[in-house]
């Protein structure tokens, strides 16, 4: 087994179509928008490809994604690459791959995860919702505003109002609930729902299948698979998804990884100059 450094987008995304459900983050990442910010590393056998992580440096913190359709294989990359990773970044794990980076990381957890696909879409069928207006550009200090008092910490790149997949609804002419994507690729036909809130004091009232319903209807007349991440125990949401015909296909979780203690690592690099810097990152931070 070889452990490489991926560079071809074609032989990427031959394997993440093999389960694009589970894949479908990083089917969008493949995109012209946000191919820059990625660094791509596999697993090689005589076979082909058996494992693929992905460290996506576009935001503040980098985010890598290690979702396995073969554990052993995965577990087995990121021991390989751990030495190279970030001193401290977020990270989107199938369950149990935690253990291999816990070996040089210590870990603040951000809970359980569900990935849903939207597999059935009789529910959508018919005419758009007059209710629910779309959003752009123009609308950055509203839905700022929105996020900042009914999601704070919630991840929003201002960029993607400019995909004009966003949508909103409006009460007495203020913005009160809202639906977007994380990712968006009409060539790689992917779509992730993201930046999903209403008010709290509006809330109850339909508004977020609302939006969300609207907004798929828009995805899905370009023709994309869509999907969407969300946390285990928000079971008002899921089953908002669930009536509009999303369902469960993995389970993952979160973590931030911070390297704050040498790890059992078996690379030389690690016990050179690689450490010393990270580990006086770690002491600053």
């Amino acid at each position: 087994m070889t452990h490489i450094s991926l560079h071809e987008r074609a032989q990427i995304e031959a394997f993440l179509r093999q389960n694009p459900h589970l894949h479908l983050y990083e089917i969008g990442d493949l995109d012209d928008r946000f191919w820059p910010h990625t660094t791509w590393y596999g697993s090689e056998s005589d076979q082909g490809l058996d494992a693929i992580a992905l460290l996506y440096t576009g935001s503040a913190l980098p985010t890598l994604l290690a979702l396995a359709d073969d554990a052993n294989a995965t577990a087995a990359l990121l021991r390989a690459i751990r030495h190279i990773l970030p001193a401290r970044f977020y990270a989107h794990l199938s369950p149990g791959l935690e253990s291999v980076l816990h070996e040089a990381y210590s870990s603040e957890p951000g809970g359980e995860h569900f990935k849903m696909a939207l597999t059935d879409t009789k529910s959508l069928a018919g005419k758009g919702d007059a209710q629910v207006e779309r959003l752009g550009e123009p609308d950055l200090a509203e839905v700022a505003a929105l996020y900042n008092e009914s999601y704070p910490g919630n991840w929003f790149d201002p960029r993607m109002l400019a995909t004009n997949q966003y949508f909103g609804v409006r009460e007495n002419g203020r913005l009160v609930s809202i639906a977007g994507v994380h990712v968006y690729s009409p060539h790689y036909r992917a779509a992730a729902l993201g930046n999903i809130t209403t008010l709290p004091q509006c809330r109850g009232k339909g508004y977020c299948a609302q939006v969300t319903a609207e907004l798929c209807r828009s995805l899905l007349a370009e023709g994309l698979n869509i999907g969407l991440n969300v946390k285990s125990d928000n079971a008002a949401a899921i089953a908002c998804y669930r009536k509009l015909g999303f369902e469960v296909v993995a389970a993952y979780n979160e973590f931030t990884f911070q390297i704050c203690r040498e790890g059992n690592i078996d690379s030389p690099e690690w016990h050179g100059s690689v450490l010393k810097d990270r580990q006086k990152a770690c002491n600053e931070s």
